[in-house]
């Protein structure tokens, strides 16, 4: 007599072995993120001792002094990112949206339906706010491991993650907005041709969102197939938050309680926020993003002691990347360095060497390839774009295509490759992790299919957009 475990193991097809081989290599290779970001600071480091001209070990260690706390640190970028995450996380858990998170998680019937819930759920607010999508989809995957405890609660994780692959395509976009802004320290566009890009011709162009719809498809298929035989419960402590009743002061409140729980304060907070908005021309850039994500999570959570103690607990989640933030920002000090004015960095060296002998027709793959490699190293979609966006720019002008719309699918090209290569560098993993109280070994080996996928689908797109545009 056969169990549902041995016909699974019959029905086990190509995408499931590939998964499998992938999750055990995984399992043997992949250190802890902190140790991965070393390891690439000391390849960084070894290849600009190597490629770059004239370059010295106190050079070095300046450079990378100034990318982590000197003068050209990314402290700013940094906060940013980490108050979108945060902010996001805060309105994730608003009770509205936390309502509405439990009754989603209450639908799935096992574990594929659970996975491509989590999936999907992360892909659609992905495209809306990448904080948001980032942290919500994880929240499902908690709710549904907490109502089905066979499931594998790495691979409900990782279908989560798995929506992080279309964030540079939405609204949220770092490199889109800040093409858009021209007042951005990272609207690299304009620095060079004094241009403004607006969305119409990124993100809204329709080889981005055609490409989206079809690689969403493909990994919801992906999702589908690679549903592994073996379990992993999740930890118990993960609940402990959710089962511990929130209290009321009993008896009459004091001046500084009554104010706690004013909530007219928080009303007002978003009336301010909302007229800044519509004065500004509801200008969509990162800092307006950050500011619609607080000024509705105040709202939502009524009163400021409710919304103080929710983003206090959403911060928690940022630990590991204000850890590793400062070594990335080391890591593009590296990528910057020079010994002389007129001596090429390393950076340029990468990026000219893909791009060499590119016509206009193969230049936007070619940047997306080289997005792929450089977003190993920087890990952040605005901070990528400063390294890599100079020469992709200028690679562009070189072929003779100086337009609005054709310098948008560089800039795409640029911001696809590192929505792909998100898929096997763990930064942006680790809030996750964090919710889930799982390691990186337990999560990646299912991701590295989604990178494949994503490879194709939007790689294709890069060869096939310069002939569309």
């Amino acid at each position: 007599m056969t169990t549902q475990a041995d016909e699974k193991r019959e029905r086990r097809g190509i995408m499931q072995s590939l998964t499998g081989l992938s999750v055990r290599y995984v399992e043997r290779l992949m250190p802890d993120p902190y140790l991965f970001a070393v390891i690439l600071t000391i390849v960084v480091a070894a290849l600009v001792g190597f490629l770059v001209k004239d370059a010295t070990a106190t050079g070095m260690l300046k450079a990378w002094y100034g990318g982590v706390w000197g003068s050209q640190n990314i402290f700013t970028f940094a906060f940013q990112m980490v108050l979108i995450l945060v902010t996001g996380y805060t309105l994730a858990e608003a009770p509205i949206l936390k309502r509405a998170i439990v009754y989603a998680a209450s639908k799935p019937n096992n574990q594929v339906q659970a996975a491509l819930l989590c999936f999907g759920v992360s892909a659609a607010l992905h495209l809306l706010n990448w904080g948001l999508g980032l942290v919500a989809g994880a929240l499902v995957a908690r709710q549904v491991a907490k109502r089905l405890p066979d499931t594998h609660f790495g691979y409900l994780i990782a279908a989560s993650f798995m929506g992080f692959i279309v964030w540079t395509q939405g609204l949220s976009s770092s490199i889109a907005l800040a093409n858009t802004d021209s007042s951005s320290p990272i609207n690299v566009i304009h620095k060079i041709t004094g241009m403004t890009v607006p969305l119409s011709d990124t993100i809204f162009q329709p080889y981005s969102w055609l490409s989206v719809i079809v690689v969403l498809a493909v990994l919801a298929l992906a999702v589908w197939r690679m549903a592994p035989a073996q379990t992993l419960a999740p930890d118990p402590a993960i609940f402990e938050d959710e089962e511990q009743p929130q209290t009321e002061t009993g008896g009459t409140k004091t001046f500084a309680e009554w104010l706690e729980n004013l909530w007219i304060l928080n009303v007002l907070v978003f009336a301010a926020g909302m007229a800044y908005f519509w004065i500004s021309g509801f200008a969509l850039n990162i800092s307006s993003m950050i500011m619609l994500l607080t000024i509705t999570s105040a709202l939502l959570h009524k009163t400021p002691i409710r919304f103080i103690r929710a983003f206090t607990g959403a911060a928690k989640v940022s630990g590991p990347l204000l850890l590793q933030y400062p070594l990335y920002g080391g890591l593009v000090g590296l990528l910057g360095y020079q010994a002389a004015k007129d001596i090429k960095p390393l950076q340029t060296l990468l990026a000219e060497g893909l791009v060499h002998g590119a016509s206009e027709y193969t230049l936007p793959f070619l940047t997306f390839v080289g997005s792929l490699i450089i977003s190993l190293f920087v890990p952040s979609g605005g901070g990528h774009w400063a390294v890599q966006g100079p020469i992709a720019v200028d690679s562009a002008v070189a072929v003779g295509q100086h337009s609005s719309a054709y310098l948008g699918l560089m800039s795409m090209a640029v911001a696809v490759g590192e929505g792909v290569a998100n898929m096997i560098q763990p930064f942006w993993l680790l809030p996750l992790l964090a919710i889930a109280k799982l390691n990186v070994r337990q999560v990646m080996g299912f991701t590295i299919v989604a990178f494949l996928i994503g490879f194709v689908v939007l790689g294709t797109t890069m060869l096939i957009a310069p002939h569309v545009i």
